[in-house]
């Protein structure tokens, strides 16, 4: 199959303008060239349905490059795999980890910024002020960026925090320090996931998706309790120094002792 971008673009329902904007990205592989002429091929098109598709689940293009780039049984974007495969089928036996990690990304349907202020009560400039210090991280679908419905406890939350008198600007603060680090921290663990789990799993796509599955809430348990312990024998630990002590200290040595808890989903 030879195409040229115009032919492409229509094959696989996107503009001219994306075609080449994924290129640039480094999602699309260069066409080959015919002296002056670009011509693509049904490798190119399968990449742009499985771009698509990917879209469509929710995940963002930064997402998608990196769940492709690290996808052991992929060749170079645009390269087709031995196993072929077109239009509706376009691996779908890799799918599956693919599609755990847009269920927990995504979950059960989305919201735009305006529908997520609404549907929480704050004012859409406190949303996006919460977007800015990367305290909620947005998806793309359709070029739109839009929010899993699980940001709605997240923005409950904070409003909650916020209700205890914290200052809005502090709290960003931390927010942008937060998301700074935890960044940072997020790629080495799915760097650490994909050379001690995924790729010895090989071609078990099966396995590889359980073991995410198992593995996702317990480093969630982990990460969440490590803070929470962390903050409160840091908190004790300045109480005492000042030589005060109190309910604060009760509640505060409750904490540590397990019996009071975070909860996640």
């Amino acid at each position: 199959m030879e195409l040229r971008v115009a032919e492409l673009a229509h094959a696989a329902g996107v503009g001219v303008d994306t075609v080449r904007f994924y290129q640039a990205r480094g999602l699309l592989a260069p066409p080959l060239r015919r002296g002056r002429f670009a011509i693509y091929t049904g490798d190119h098109l399968e990449r742009l349905r499985r771009i698509r598709a990917l879209l469509d689940s929710g995940f963002s293009l930064a997402q998608i490059r990196r769940l492709l780039d690290a996808d052991a049984t992929s060749p170079a974007p645009g390269a087709r795999r031995a196993t072929g495969g077109t239009r509706g089928g376009a691996r779908e036996d890799s799918n599956s980890l693919l599609a755990s990690l847009a269920e927990r990304s995504v979950g059960a349907g989305t919201l735009t910024q305006r529908e997520l202020a609404e549907e929480t009560g704050v004012p859409e400039a406190l949303v996006a002020a919460a977007v800015r210090a990367g305290l909620l991280t947005p998806i793309e679908i359709d070029g739109e960026p839009r929010f899993p419905r699980s940001d709605l406890d997240m923005v409950a939350a904070g409003l909650a925090v916020l209700g205890e008198g914290l200052p809005l600007e502090r709290l960003l603060e931390l927010a942008t320090q937060h998301a700074s680090a935890i960044a940072s921290l997020a790629e080495q663990a799915i760097d650490l996931f994909d050379d001690h789990v995924r790729k010895p799993r090989g071609e078990d796509e099966g396995a590889v998706r359980r073991a995410f599955e198992r593995l996702l809430p317990q480093a969630t348990q982990i990460v969440a309790l490590h803070f929470q312990r962390t903050l409160v024998a840091r908190a004790l630990a300045r109480l005492r120094e000042k030589g005060e002590s109190g309910a604060l200290e009760e509640t505060l040595a409750l904490a540590r002792s397990g019996r009071l808890e975070v909860q996640w989903r």
